[in-house]
């Protein structure tokens, strides 16, 4: 082929390809219209809920006896049986008795010698009495029999009481117990020697039922009850009126219900806490001094909160609970939300929540604040039947004003967070 023909026809070639090349690399970076994230939410609903606080404490005896020695000597015998229940004066432990009859006896024999000498001096002062008018015998032997009848007399009120102080001490050689209860393991034997100077312990006599519980409560969650009740957010059942329920070391829930007593109106400054108190019917022994136990204390219901699914709460790196709510326009936005506690699976919300949010459940990793979402409602199975009940509750406290018989009954709430959620 002739050269002159064969070089434009490759130069042609070669612009057609560069031509080729443009359009696709032209169309390689025109950008493809991305999908919004799909996520799926939960829209809430105001309801009334029951505020129940859960508490740790331990148990303590309603009554307590230390059963110490008052006299020093032998013990004898001890009559009662270790863990059994004992009544008010019950004889408990006997000491040796004999030196404290030989003492006993030895006042009466002091009192019985004063006594004969106030009768001899009374007779010297009668005898003294018309010879001092007679000038038969000087004024002052007069005023000394006189003297000496009342100091008699001052013996004889000494020698009462020694035999007083000597029958005490005999009847502290029978060891009795001060109080009804169950007497504990015996500290001291039979042959053993107790003290009155060093108050021997000899055994602890515990009255357990009723029983008290001790429990400590933060001091910031005590202040911001009193707010709540102040500003008429929370309503409370009133002191008589309060319910505590325990639940034991296992686990299991106590099947008796107690009451509040009293609140210390200290701080511990070292913890932060106050002491509750509450008391329990103890009827069976189940519960004995020191135990652990965690108690739900009913202390009244919010009237206007939301139950949020813990999928859809987070805590940032302030510990301040989070939550993505789709808004107008299908944008997410971040909300900074108040907890009252948890119901079951759910968070208690008194605060950063509005009557129909849709606060996002699910696919919560793939959005950030600003971004417009396709929202889907959550069925109700993927969160447990609790969350379709939120809407139930709120349909019956609008119908009659009160809140739902099955929320008030299902309420279990802890103002820690469950161990499923990261705190701070």
């Amino acid at each position: 082929m002739n050269p002159k023909v064969v070089l434009p026809y490759r130069m042609m070639l070669t612009a057609a390809a560069a031509v080729i090349v443009l359009a696709a690399c032209s169309k390689a970076q025109t950008p493809t219209a991305a999908q919004p994230p799909q996520v799926s939410v939960v829209t809430v609903h105001g309801t009334t809920v029951p505020v129940t606080v859960e508490l740790p404490g331990r148990t303590n005896a309603y009554l307590v006896a230390q059963v110490r020695a008052r006299v020093a000597g032998i013990v004898l015998k001890r009559d009662y049986k270790e863990g059994t229940d004992v009544k008010t004066d019950q004889r408990l432990y006997q000491i040796d008795p004999a030196p404290y009859i030989a003492s006993l006896n030895s006042a009466k024999a002091a009192l019985q010698k004063a006594q004969a000498n106030v009768v001899a001096m009374n007779a010297q002062v009668q005898r003294f009495k018309p010879l001092v008018e007679g000038n038969a015998v000087s004024k002052q032997d007069y005023d000394n029999a006189v003297s000496s009848a009342g100091q008699a007399e001052a013996d004889v009120a000494s020698g009462k009481a020694a035999v007083d102080t000597a029958q005490i001490n005999l009847g502290y050689t029978d060891v009795a117990s001060p109080i009804s209860g169950r007497a504990g393991i015996s500290q001291v034997t039979q042959g053993a020697y107790v003290q009155a100077s060093q108050a021997t312990l000899m055994t602890t006599v515990q009255q357990i039922d009723p029983i008290y519980v001790d429990l400590t409560q933060s001091s910031t969650e005590g202040l911001q009850l009193r707010r709540d009740v102040a500003s008429g957010k929370l309503k409370l059942n009133g002191p008589d009126q309060v319910k505590v329920k325990l639940l034991l070391e296992d686990g299991t829930e106590y099947s008796q219900t107690g009451s509040l007593q009293t609140t210390d109106i200290t701080v511990d400054p070292n913890t932060g806490t106050v002491t509750v108190r509450a008391l329990f019917p103890n009827p069976h022994s189940v519960l004995l001094p020191g135990m652990f136990v965690r108690a739900r204390v009913e202390e009244g219901v919010t009237e206007h909160a939301f139950l949020v699914p813990q999928a859809g709460v987070a805590h940032d790196q302030k510990g301040q609970a989070t939550a993505l709510v789709v808004a107008s326009g299908n944008k997410v936005e971040l909300r900074t939300l108040q907890l009252r506690g948890t119901q079951g699976d759910r968070w208690i919300v008194d605060g950063g929540l509005q009557e129909g949010d849709r606060v996002v459940v699910g696919g919560v990793q793939k959005v950030q604040p600003g971004v417009a979402v396709i929202a889907t409602e959550a069925p109700a199975a993927t969160f447990g039947a609790s969350v379709a009940s939120a809407s139930t509750a709120s349909d019956a406290t609008a119908a009659n004003g009160k809140p739902a018989a099955n929320v008030a009954a299902a309420t279990k709430t802890a103002r820690q967070p469950p161990a499923s959620v990261a705190t701070r």
